[in-house]
């Protein structure tokens, strides 16, 4: 996501919010076991967080697969905002600060060689690559980059994106062009897109304006029609994050700096249809981890899983550090994996089971001027039914890794 500062909390009678103009940001039930376990001391082992006393809880092993980095010591951040893997779990594309969309093939982020490694549970030799040798290309684009959504039922050919000028856009991966513009955030920074997974057509976009507006580029002139318009909090705080449910029912949940997620029924957006309060800070994620289940994250350090029947909390997971910046938020829904970011450079991983992190791996260091504070930026599991896992992370210096889990037998 973008650069912005929410050290200090917005309350939600009277919402101030900071943002600075680079990341630092550098520059910015179903399923779910009601019993908790037992808390344990976490004990760190190299760059793995480990609980000793529950390690049959972890049923996956993590390697570091591959490292992509710039060879060019960049004078501009080049953070990572959005990681998103396409329809068909082969593609990847990548946005950030850089004003560059990069498109990349799974095979090139996926050495062959350390893929039959992994799967055999075998140690794999890290593979590091240059962004210009591992990109198969990239789209120049007018604004830097906060949010990147692949258009369901597109083929993978359409992607669209939200930036720091307000403008969402969607680009023809084939001809590498864009081809839908739409400029109605009132030039106030677009957090997040995401598209309907019942009709396709219809997008979302959450802003700094304070609204979520729905759209659909059939109806109303070139920029298409706001076919509704939601302002969730009365002081107007940021949409930091929207998403439509996957599962085929007519739910879009959003994120928001008044400290709240809400979920609405887009048959009827007058009023939403659950209030999720619980988080101290800002909203930064939500995201749906099955039909029933949905998890947000804030800038309280905190993920936080909600029964969306009742609105029930069924439990809060600690450990990753996040206090002030965008730090990515995915959910590797076959495994029941939750997969964040922190501000000490480390990937998180949660099992939705449990409130304690089942696995923290750091972000391989690279040696850049001005990048002693990394963090990690962006995250994003790909969605395949198998016995081994993939994890990506972008970090705040640019670097884009890959992690493989495999199955402890």
């Amino acid at each position: 996501m973008g650069a912005i500062d929410w050290s200090k909390s917005p309350k939600p009678s009277n919402t101030t919010i900071t943002f600075s103009f680079e990341w630092a940001m550098n520059n910015l039930s179903s399923g779910i076991h009601p019993t908790l376990p037992t808390k344990q001391t976490l004990k760190h082992q190299g760059d793995r967080l480990e609980i000793p006393s529950a390690a049959a809880r972890c049923e996956w092993d993590f390697s570091l697969s591959t490292v992509v980095s710039s060879s060019a010591n960049a004078a501009v951040s080049d953070a990572l905002g959005s990681i998103e893997f396409d329809p068909s779990n082969t593609v990847v594309a990548t946005g950030g600060i850089a004003r560059k969309i990069r498109i990349y093939s799974l095979n090139s982020l996926l050495p062959e060689d350390n893929i039959q490694l992994l799967t055999r549970g075998e140690q794999n030799d890290t593979a590091f690559l240059d962004h210009v040798n591992a990109c198969s290309f990239y789209i120049c684009t007018p604004a830097k980059l906060s949010s990147l959504r692949w258009r369901p039922g597109s083929g993978g050919r359409l992607l669209g994106s939200g930036d720091y000028d307000g403008v969402v856009m969607e680009y023809d991966l084939e001809r590498k062009l864009p081809v839908f513009e739409r400029d109605e955030h009132g030039g106030r920074r677009v957090w997040s897109v995401d598209y309907s997974h019942w009709d396709p057509f219809v997008g979302a976009s959450g802003s700094d304006d304070g609204t979520m507006q729905l759209w659909d580029p059939r109806c109303g002139g070139e920029g298409g029609e706001c076919v509704a318009k939601v302002q969730p909090a009365a002081a107007r705080s940021s949409v930091c994050c929207v998403e439509f449910s996957p599962f085929g029912d007519s739910l879009i949940a959003l994120g928001c700096a008044d400290r709240m997620a809400y979920a609405y029924d887009v048959r009827k957006m007058v009023e939403p249809l659950h209030v999720l309060e619980g988080h101290t800070k800002t909203v930064t994620y939500v995201r749906f981890v099955d039909a029933q289940t949905m998890v947000s994250a804030g800038t309280d350090g905190c993920l936080k899983l909600w029964n969306m029947s009742d609105c029930g909390l069924i439990r809060t997971c600690k450990g990753h550090v996040n206090s002030r910046s965008f730090v990515g938020l995915s959910v590797w829904r076959h495994g029941g994996l939750l997969g964040c970011g922190s501000e000490n450079n480390q990937v998180f991983v949660y099992d939705k089971r449990w409130d304690e992190p089942i696995c923290a791996r750091g972000l391989e260091p690279m040696a850049r001027p001005g990048f002693d504070h990394a963090f990690v930026s962006s995250v994003c599991w790909r969605q395949v039914q198998e016995d081994h896992c993939t994890l990506l992370a972008g970090g705040s210096d640019g670097v884009l890794q890959v992690f493989v889990g495999t199955k402890i037998s």
